[in-house]
């Protein structure tokens, strides 16, 4: 039986934000969809530099098809009652490939350590659940190089497997850059090893 691949995942299809208020504290919370923790520290230096008078910038992250990376920041509050809260709330929206900041401006009144919890929590949830859940799909490029001669074989097998070519340049020896589904990756590349003098490489 042929091994099933994961190769989409729920994230968010555009930046989303939330609020949420207790005892004069406001709690900010903004979402984005990221692809890297480059664009992370991006939207992190934004949001600080935009709200640099709040008291925390609070904030976690999932990266990764399965969400495997992950990070909870608490910036200052007490332990586990702010990014902790926020990544609960990735998690129980199913999403991966997302970024929740949660911006605190202090009341002055003390919450205790349930109260920030439940404040992280309520606004992390408030901006994901004004999000729209979108599924991302997860593709493998290959470049396929062979004589001209095997032209019409290679071609009939890309439009067999309903793929669109990326870029073609052909000659006496031709080259085509393929996007495939990654789960349908090793059937494709096993029908092209049956075709004479055509190399692939996988990317």
């Amino acid at each position: 039986m042929a091994e099933c691949i994961e190769d989409s995942y729920s994230t968010l299809a555009a930046p989303s934000q939330g609020i949420f208020r207790s005892k004069g504290s406001r709690f900010l919370a903004f979402a984005y969809p990221v692809q890297s923790e480059a664009e992370i520290k991006k939207h992190l230096e934004e949001i600080k530099k935009q709200y640099f008078d709040a008291r925390h910038h609070c904030y976690a992250y999932k990266l990764g098809l399965k969400g495997d990376l992950s990070r909870a920041n608490d910036d200052g509050e007490p332990s586990g009652t702010a990014g902790k809260p926020i990544l609960g709330q990735i998690d129980s929206f199913g999403v991966t490939h997302v970024l929740v900041i949660v911006v605190r401006y202090f009341g002055g009144v003390l919450l205790g350590t349930g109260g920030l919890v439940e404040a992280y929590k309520e606004a992390a949830a408030d901006a994901l659940r004004q999000a729209e859940i979108v599924t991302r799909l997860v593709y493998d490029s290959c470049e396929i190089s062979f004589p001209y001669e095997q032209m019409n074989e290679v071609m009939r097998l890309i439009k067999d497997a309903g793929l669109n070519l990326i870029k073609m340049e052909s000659g006496i020896y031709c080259t085509l850059e393929i996007k495939i589904r990654k789960r349908n990756r090793f059937p494709f590349s096993e029908k092209l090893k049956l075709i004479k003098s055509l190399q692939q490489n996988w990317r």
